[in-house]
């Protein structure tokens, strides 16, 4: 065999063909891969006409959600989600928008809008809120349990789709004030045991409406005058008188309020009520015991006297750091750009 014969010569590559349409793009998604997230929207609650009976339903739905989801003991992290919520305002004429919103929020990111709202209120009453330390702490904890925050979700969702809005988000304080939510909700979550070893017995809003019509009328209720409640509880009294003074075209912020309860989750309930009904910048709520024989009262002035002097350092402090950034990025803006400056 010759050298010849041995040298096969190697074929010319072929010329490159066009690439088919089909194979310019890829294979087509599937609907599941493709389909998003729906959109929750509230549901329509028909709600009992008795606002009484439809916060009771509130807190039955909530506490149901509650354990259900396996949320566990710590109590004042469903009546801080419910306060956190009865906090916000949303007015009929808006439609469902802001419930909507919530609804579509992750069970990660209530935490930070829980914070959100709180710290709104702790602007204008940071004595309140302070006093309302254990609805909201748990908000603050870098590392929550992701167990406690599918319940957290489960109690908004409940919560919301029961019509909660309903009763507090209204723009004007008297329909807000029509009922507490907070109070059958601290009941129906405590154990029974728990309630009798701290004697604890909430009255029914019906006898305190009862005793506000009694006891408040336009000569009692005279300018300047101061209403006490030793055993204030999540504050159910406070907002009977405060609907018999509006029923009397009578203004709430013209009076005095003093509440204190021993137990300090009820004090904290009591606390946020007293922005939701709007009882006005003289109303104060403490956390000790009544019975005792030091001037409870004057501790709780003292107590709101330094949380609006902590507040007020705080805005001084944030005002400064906002300013001084402002001064930097102007003089960023007038200095020249070093590309520009010759060499």
């Amino acid at each position: 065999m010759s050298d010849d014969e041995l040298f096969v010569p190697r074929a010319a590559t072929p010329a490159a063909r066009p690439v088919p349409a089909w194979a310019k793009t890829g294979p087509p998604k599937s609907k599941a891969a493709v389909r998003t997230a729906p959109k929750v929207a509230a549901r329509k609650y028909l709600a009992p006409s008795d606002p009484h009976e439809h916060a009771r339903k509130i807190a039955e739905n909530v506490i149901d959600a509650w354990y259900q989801n396996f949320g566990g003991s710590s109590i004042d992290i469903p009546l801080g989600t419910v306060g956190a919520l009865a906090l916000l305002r949303q007015p009929k004429e808006i439609g469902t928008g802001l419930a909507d919103w919530i609804l579509n929020l992750r069970p990660d990111e209530l935490p930070q809008f829980f914070k959100e709202i709180y710290l709104g209120h702790w602007i204008k009453r940071p004595d309140l809120i302070n006093r309302a330390l254990r609805l909201h702490d748990w908000a603050w904890n870098p590392d929550p349990d992701t167990q406690q925050l599918r319940a957290v979700h489960a109690v908004t969702n409940r919560a919301i789709n029961t019509g909660l809005l309903d009763l507090t988000g209204h723009d004007d304080p008297y329909w807000r004030s029509e009922s507490d939510v907070l109070s059958p909700l601290l009941t129906g979550l405590r154990h029974k045991s728990d309630k009798k070893w701290r004697g604890e017995y909430h009255t029914p809003a019906c006898v305190t409406d009862l005793m506000a019509r009694i006891l408040v009328d336009k000569d009692f209720a005279g300018p300047n005058m101061a209403i006490r409640e030793p055993a204030v509880g999540s504050g159910t009294m406070f907002r009977s008188v405060a609907q018999r003074l509006r029923d009397l075209q009578l203004n709430p912020h013209d009076y005095t309020w003093y509440g204190n309860d021993i137990d300090s989750l009820a004090a904290a309930c009591a606390a946020v009520n007293t922005i939701i009904w709007d009882l006005g910048p003289r109303a104060l709520i403490g956390c000790a015991d009544s019975l005792a024989p030091e001037d409870d009262y004057a501790k709780t002035v003292e107590e709101a006297k330094d949380a609006f002097a902590q507040r007020d350092r705080y805005v001084d402090t944030a005002s400064a750091i906002a300013a001084s950034r402002r001064a930097f990025r102007l003089i960023d803006q007038l200095m020249p750009d070093k590309k520009d400056v010759p060499a």
